[in-house]
């Protein structure tokens, strides 16, 4: 069986992602935050399906996932933090929220590839990252979390080249209605995005039908 992490599986697009993928056969290790609706979530699942909550910012608890899966064919990059808002001005964002962001969006991720890449290494495995329009697009309020998410596709095209064995990507969702969209933009203009159910189709597609490294948008995936 086929065996997936995924991180800020609790909610989202990284709950949906676990849906689709355990509808498609595979073993999943969850983690986010959040240990309530972590494990609520997990026993919604029953067989096939562990939990362990923690914030992936903490060296201890990468090393707890990395242990828990000796091998993998999936690692999933999609927690994410959106950083202060209502969402600043680059002249007026706080370092401090600044560097808190970067841990958990670029630092984190880079921690968790190197933690399990001898897990993926010997399954063929395959790394996704969760990025966004903001990462290329230049958005008023985004410059923070779209300067993390920037970095982070920079990480994947490296360590494409780096690890011919293992696939790596980062996906550009677009718009999902989640709770974090909510945040940035207010509930009516995140109720009217489409769910985040039908990108995680789109990424088991893209898992199965596993393309070269790269960096691609909803439109463009297979």
């Amino acid at each position: 069986m086929k065996q997936a992490l995924i991180t800020g599986a609790s909610r989202g697009l990284g709950l949906a992602l676990a849906k689709a993928l355990a509808a498609d056969g595979w073993s999943l290790l969850l983690t986010a935050r959040g240990e309530e609706d972590l494990y609520s979530a997990a026993f919604d699942f029953g067989f096939g399906v562990t939990a362990i909550a923690g914030d992936v910012t903490d060296p201890a608890h990468v090393a707890r996932l990395a242990a828990a899966v000796p091998e993998l064919d999936l690692l999933v990059n999609n927690a994410s933090g959106l950083g202060p808002t209502p969402l600043p001005r680059l002249a007026d964002y706080p370092l401090a929220g600044l560097r808190a962001l970067l841990e958990t969006n670029v630092v984190a991720p880079l921690a968790l590839a190197q933690a399990t890449l001898p897990a993926l290494r010997k399954r063929g495995g395959a790394i996704l990252s969760i990025s966004s329009d903001a990462a290329v697009g230049a958005y008023e309020g985004w410059g923070g979390y779209g300067a993390t998410k920037a970095a982070l596709d920079q990480l994947s095209n490296v360590l494409a080249a780096e690890e011919p064995e293992v696939a790596v990507w980062s996906v550009d969702p677009g718009e999902m209605r989640t709770r974090m969209l909510a945040e940035a933009v207010g509930e009516d203009e995140a109720a009217a995005a489409p769910p985040p159910e039908t990108v995680a189709a789109a990424l088991v597609h893209l898992v199965s039908a596993r393309p070269a490294g790269g960096r691609f948008t909803r439109g463009e995936l297979p």
